[in-house]
């Protein structure tokens, strides 16, 4: 593209923002698209909103000059404008989808009203106003399910509690984090938040969500029993926000597929973020989504040669409650298969739990739970790929110290 053009960015996110702030440094022409009425937010950092430990200002996002709230609603391919819900059109020399991702709304019956809305007392959790809308609805003693036992359940859950709600969390699967963390991990996750006050019910399928007068009342499982709620929190993962890239003839598959250029099926076009599928994969994680922004950042203001070839994320949570934080990582292949190798470290007294496996004589993955003064440099030699020495010692010090070499 020439140094003229002008790149529109649809999406006020992490990665919409970034994008919106390299291309402004580097002195490209950028209009940056919000739809949400509130500034700019780091929405992983929502759930020490919902705790009471930040206010929304803490958690914004230093914003680009250019921002326009609106809603855009459609793309005129041809006429290289996008359409917004008030009528006007605004038009791009490159436009790039930052539309993030929806919360999946699993199927429950008496999950919607009539006017298909959530019930009174059931939140999403996934925007600002999600956040806002649970809060204020927080009160010490309420009772509050939530549903999902990921890492956005687990981060809802502690914060709920810390408000001194009493918690359910209903988990489908037969632990908590059960994609990040090996069981180990998620059994020290879960000991952290029955200490808490959260009661953990693993392999429990909700079946129902039942209301009287409008609001919540009760959530049922599927074994009959059920569980009093004040509030039900959905936080049962998140799925590729792709209707405008699909409405506009994309090519969308989970995501809005992208090559190493970021770019989408029409040329003119990129996209980054969690909407995104890149090489199969979508993310759905802060670190690749700031990754594709400063590779599309660096082509579109033209670096011929940036590329993005992927992300090797690791996955990091500060849990606080009223004692010591509780610190996890966890990063590749936190489970061993048959031939790989396995270096495990526990210490009960102080709550530590260090693994990582190694395949191949290299380290293809890792968990550590409590101290994580070694992460980064175990982070290092993950990404870095290299074979391990044989005899095994820098490796133990890379798990037993901070950094090391």
């Amino acid at each position: 593209m020439t140094s003229n053009e002008r790149v529109v960015v649809i999406g006020s996110g992490l990665a919409g923002v970034r994008l919106a702030r390299r291309l402004g440094e580097l002195g490209t022409p950028v209009t940056l698209i919000g739809e949400e009425e509130h500034r700019p937010y780091n929405r992983v950092l929502l759930a020490e909103v919902l705790a009471g430990r930040y206010s929304p200002e803490v958690i914004a996002l230093p914003a680009p000059a250019e921002l326009t709230r609106a809603r855009v609603t459609g793309v005129d391919r041809a006429a290289r404008t996008v359409v917004c819900a008030d009528g006007t059109s605004i038009g791009y020399g490159r436009l790039v989808l930052a539309t993030g991702s929806n919360p999946v709304l699993p199927p429950l019956r008496g999950l919607f009203t009539a006017d298909h809305e959530l019930p009174e007392g059931v939140h999403a959790f996934r925007t600002m106003d999600d956040c806002l809308g649970l809060a204020k609805a927080v009160r010490p003693g309420v009772r509050v399910v939530v549903i999902g036992g990921g890492l956005l359940g687990v981060s809802a859950a502690r914060a709920l509690a810390v408000r001194g709600a009493q918690v359910v969390l209903a988990q489908q699967a037969g632990r908590i984090m059960e994609r990040r963390l090996d069981p180990a991990a998620s059994a020290l996750v879960e000991r952290y938040l029955t200490g808490l006050g959260v009661e953990v019910h693993t392999e429990c399928r909700v079946r129902d969500v039942r209301c009287a007068g409008g609001a919540v009342r009760s959530v049922e499982l599927a074994d009959g029993y059920a569980l009093d709620a004040d509030l039900v929190v959905l936080t049962c993962g998140v799925h590729p926000r792709a209707g405008l890239a699909q409405a506009a003839g994309l090519e969308v598959g989970r995501g809005v597929v992208v090559d190493d250029e970021l770019r989408t099926s029409d040329p003119y076009i990129h996209a980054i973020g969690d909407c995104v599928q890149h090489a199969g994969t979508v993310y759905g994680l802060a670190t690749p989504a700031l990754e594709q922004a400063d590779a599309l950042a660096a082509l579109l203001a033209g670096d011929t040669d940036s590329r993005y070839t992927g992300t090797r994320s690791l996955t990091r949570l500060t849990l606080t409650g009223p004692d010591s934080p509780f610190d996890l990582a966890a990063f590749g292949e936190t489970e061993a298969l048959p031939g790989d190798d396995v270096v495990q470290l526990t210490d009960a007294t102080r709550g530590t739990y260090r693994k990582v496996v190694v395949r191949d004589d290299r380290l293809v993955g890792g968990v550590l739970v409590g101290e994580l003064g070694t992460v980064g440099a175990l982070a290092r030699a993950w990404e870095g790929a290299e074979p391990l020495p044989s005899d095994g010692g820098p490796l133990l010090h890379l798990l037993t110290h901070d950094g090391g070499s």
